[in-house]
């Protein structure tokens, strides 16, 4: 009965060994494919950001007529720009105004952009 132990005594060590690899890969893996869930998790609430952002500033020029203080757009919004550009409608949206606002952030090292517009009445008939 020794000498059968003795045959296979070394299959144990290479099983173990061939197992501990097999596992380390897996966690491997498992680590990349997290980390690219986590940087498109990011990327999509800085989107979201984005767009609530762009969002509010519609809004407020609609109900308003003015965009959104800075100081308040910043608390609100710490890490998001934005831009808004007016132009005169055209065609059938004649005598309305085309509000294009365009919010701007940083998903790691990926840019996100977003551009919203609206129509709204011109000040000659508020």
């Amino acid at each position: 009965m020794s000498r059968k132990n003795k045959k296979y005594g070394g299959f144990l060590l290479a099983e173990l060994a061939v197992s501990m690899s097999l596992l380390a890969i897996l966690i491997t893996l498992l680590a990349i494919s997290l980390n690219s869930f986590r940087r498109f998790n990011h990327y999509q609430l800085v989107r979201q950001r984005c767009i609530s952002a762009a969002q509010a500033q519609l809004d407020s020029i609609a109900v308003t007529g003015k965009a959104i203080d800075e100081e308040d757009f910043k608390r609100l919004w710490p890490k998001v720009s934005t831009s808004i550009r007016e132009s005169a409608g055209t065609s059938q949206w004649e005598g309305l105004k085309l509000i294009q606002v365009k919010a701007k952030a940083k998903s790691f090292n990926r840019d996100v952009e977003v551009e919203l517009s609206r129509y709204i009445l011109g000040e000659k008939r508020r």
